[in-house]
């Protein structure tokens, strides 16, 4: 029988149910923990979602790498990309790559009876990954053929357009030749709240492209590289740019590359939520530290007695750091229960709205990762373990003799 534990179950019960003064000491410590354990896992929850968002959004319109040709700044032709055997070859052989999707990029000027406005077409081949951006979509689908087109809700109401309209793209050439109209019927809309893909951004056929270019079928402006892991990121980018083939004539950008502010504003987020854990793990260690000290104090005559029944210094500590860590697990589990209360509220609801034009979201994103909430609980057990060992060293400087006299 572990007698540190029933002594100290025996204390707590009767803190909780009898003792006047030590009652409110042992709420005020819950409740502060509970408080801590929560602001901490909504900090970590509101961030992975806020992170995961953004940067899933960023991803959809341009993967993780892309490589495409330098090109001669004083020359006024584009050179596409020619996907050899050999090149592509040395894309697959790195194992991190998860696919490799075809690009092409034009401009056109879409017009309409009552206004006109220029955007980026981006054609995609028949087999594109879209499981990221078809969480985007708001109205229509997909493509579904050669002459539909993919715009967003920000180009639809300027242009006042509707799912099924028909429009024409006008594209201006660079050789002074006869401008070329394309017809193209709305099949989707999307929308991301992100301005700089949604102001101009659509997607067309990469097919419908490549013969307006008058390119062949393996011509391309770039190629989109997926990765099993961003977390590959920068090793797969820099191993790239220098094992593709022809790798001096070839430029290899990393989305972080291509979208630096956005990347870096991310980034920014992570030291403002350590900055809160860290303070909360404060809160909470200084409230159990200071409870367990006036807990001993208010225990002294109790503490003189069971020494003078033989009990060593180290039997008396164990007493109190049960009863501590009994408030600490009480005050894990209020925090718990509450922040996924309010986690789950947030998630099914959408309760607390964000500016879109700032936060790129309408409504705060909440990711349940429990392997973080895990090792989070299990670091503030561990760190209050460790800050209550320091008061109760009090304990062996306690007489016994003068203990049983205190009152």
């Amino acid at each position: 029988m572990n007698v540190e534990y029933f002594i100290s179950k025996r204390l707590v019960s009767a803190k909780e149910n009898k003792n006047v003064f030590s009652r409110p000491i042992i709420r005020i410590t819950i409740s502060a923990i509970a408080l801590s354990v929560a602001v901490m896992i909504i900090s970590l929850s509101v961030l992975d979602g806020f992170k995961s968002e953004v940067m899933n959004k960023v991803i959809s319109f341009g993967s993780h790498i892309q490589i495409e040709n330098y090109q001669d700044t004083e020359s006024d032709s584009f050179t596409p990309l020619v996907l050899t055997e050999p090149f592509l070859q040395s894309i697959y052989q790195n194992k991190e790559i998860k696919s490799v999707q075809p690009i092409i990029y034009d401009f056109g000027l879409v017009k309409t009876k009552d206004d006109f406005l220029g955007i980026n077409l981006k054609g995609v081949s028949d087999n594109y990954d879209w499981n990221l951006f078809s969480q985007q979509i708001t109205e229509g689908e997909l493509l579904n053929s050669d002459s539909s087109i993919v715009i967003s809700e920000n180009i639809a109401n300027k242009l006042k357009l509707h799912l099924s309209d028909k429009i024409n793209i006008y594209f201006p050439s660079l050789k002074k030749d006869r401008i070329k109209v394309r017809p193209f019927y709305v099949c989707g809309i999307y929308n991301t709240s992100m301005g700089e893909f949604d102001n101009s951004l659509t997607f067309v056929s990469s097919f419908t492209l490549q013969k307006l270019k008058k390119w062949n079928e393996n011509e391309v402006s770039m190629l989109e590289i997926t990765l099993h892991d961003f977390d590959d990121l920068d090793v797969v980018s820099s191993d790239l740019s220098t094992s593709v083939e022809d790798y001096y004539s070839k430029k290899v950008s990393s989305i972080t590359y291509l979208y630096p502010q956005i990347f870096d504003w991310l980034s920014l987020q992570d030291i403002n939520v350590r900055v809160i854990i860290i303070l909360m793990l404060l809160v909470a260690g200084v409230n159990v530290v200071s409870s367990l000290l006036i807990l001993i104090l208010e225990k002294t005559k109790f503490i003189g007695i069971i020494k003078s029944l033989g009990a060593t210094n180290w039997m008396v500590r164990k007493i109190f750091l049960y009863n501590s860590m009994y408030l600490v697990s009480k005050g894990l589990f209020l925090g718990n229960l509450l922040a996924f209360t309010l986690l789950f509220l947030q998630y099914q609801f959408q309760i607390i709205s964000l500016d879109e034009t700032t936060y790129y979201m309408k409504s705060i994103p909440i990711s349940f990762n429990f392997f973080s909430f895990f090792f989070l609980n299990l670091g503030t057990l561990i760190l209050s373990f460790l800050m209550m060992i320091i008061p109760t060293l009090v304990i062996t400087k306690i007489s016994a003799v003068k203990a049983i006299r205190f009152q």
